[in-house]
């Protein structure tokens, strides 16, 4: 992920063709309603979730974590640019291992992160312990789409075209082969719903974006 974060932005952008702006924005905007005012969010990156928590949220403080320092630091250049300093922090820290105290956050925010988790579970259960008691979970990943012909262009693109363009425009080619196999190994749909509830979420519902490419995931505590 260090020697992925020069080029992190740009490739979302590219790879995506803009959408995964739209993404992040329809996430957040299912936290409006609950007006939370203390967010979290995990594996934070460049920090684009919680700059977009700015805009939509009346957020008190905002924390973003992440276990790239890389991706930390461009992050907080992003966020100075911005004068956001006052409302994010950004900190070094692991999602299966979170320093903060049980119940301290109204929200958490995961966007691309969880298939990442080395222990699912583990991640999900400290998620769980930091929010507090009617808190709700957001989280945005990619999702294997089952419409032909669809699910047969996207295995294509990921497993083939994309690790190609990783090839060209990184120092580290081998982490765009990694995204097509996360994707893949990643529970989706019903199966991470199942996983949330196991984990102490309850309330837990899927969103499919853009024909299932992306889905929302939501749950309470």
């Amino acid at each position: 992920f260090d020697n992925s974060a020069p080029y992190y932005d740009f490739l979302n952008r590219f790879l995506s063709l803009g959408i995964d702006t739209l993404w992040r924005k329809k996430a957040i905007n299912l936290l409006k309603k609950d007006k939370p005012r203390v967010l979290l969010d995990v594996a934070t990156g460049t920090a684009d979730v919680a700059i977009e928590m700015t805009r939509q949220l009346e957020a008190e403080k905002i924390v973003g974590l992440d276990i790239s320092r890389e991706m930390l630091d461009i992050g907080r250049k992003k966020i100075r640019k911005r004068k956001l300093d006052d409302i994010i922090e950004l900190i070094h820290g692991d999602s299966e291992n979170l320093s903060f105290q049980d119940n301290t956050f109204d929200a958490i925010t995961v966007a691309f992160g969880v298939r990442n988790f080395e222990n699912l579970e583990a991640g999900l259960r400290e998620m769980q312990r930091v929010l507090k008691p009617g808190g709700k979970l957001i989280e945005l990943e990619f999702s294997r789409p089952s419409v032909f012909p669809l699910k047969q262009a996207f295995n294509l693109y990921f497993k083939y075209i994309l690790p190609q363009i990783g090839k060209l425009t990184s120092k580290d080619p081998k982490a765009y082969k990694y995204l097509y196999e996360s994707v893949q190994a990643f529970p989706d749909g019903n199966d991470f719903l199942t996983i949330l509830e196991k984990t102490g979420f309850n309330s837990s519902q899927c969103i499919p974006l853009t024909l299932g490419i992306c889905s929302i995931y939501s749950a309470q505590k």
